[in-house]
């Protein structure tokens, strides 16, 4: 005899089948706390309805390039027992896309900068933009010592 499931909850497969995503995304994304789910007797995860709206949210933050952090960072901002609002995707589309658009002014200075690269693989040269800002690895030999993250030192 099984237990008939609540018509708020869905069960890990159907949620994951109506989101577009495997059953492991659906468990990964529960172990990164994006995502909550109650259990059965029986130890299976159920999911509230409002799940898929939170999934829905997920899905968007990665199409602009968000890593999970920056999406649970997001996330945490929101109420976990309901889905998002339309107040609330306003409020989270404006801060992402402010942080899309420092991503693409980022982007422009770095392909701006290829020109100015003579691809000689040294890395310390003071014009060197990409890798070596202001040659701070220079006092540390010839040749390529560390890549930094993106062009964090030219944000504004």
């Amino acid at each position: 005899m099984t237990t008939a499931i609540p018509r708020s909850m869905l069960p890990i497969g159907e949620i994951a089948s109506r989101a577009g995503l495997s059953v492991p995304t659906v468990r990964y994304y529960e172990s990164r706390n994006l995502i909550t789910s109650e259990r059965t007797a029986g130890n299976k995860r159920l999911f509230r309805r409002y799940t898929l709206r939170r999934l829905a949210v997920i899905a968007a933050g990665q199409r602009v390039g968000l890593t999970l952090a920056e999406i649970a960072e997001a996330l945490a901002e929101l109420p976990p027992d309901r889905a998002p609002t339309q107040d609330d995707w306003h409020q989270l589309s404006t801060h992402w896309a402010q942080m899309v658009a420092r991503r693409i002014r980022q982007l422009e200075k770095l392909q701006g900068s290829l020109d100015d690269c003579i691809g000689c693989g040294c890395l310390s040269l003071k014009k060197c933009h990409l890798f070596n800002p202001q040659d701070e690895a220079a006092s540390e030999g010839p040749g390529s010592r560390w890549i930094r993250k993106s062009m964090e030192y030219d944000e504004e």
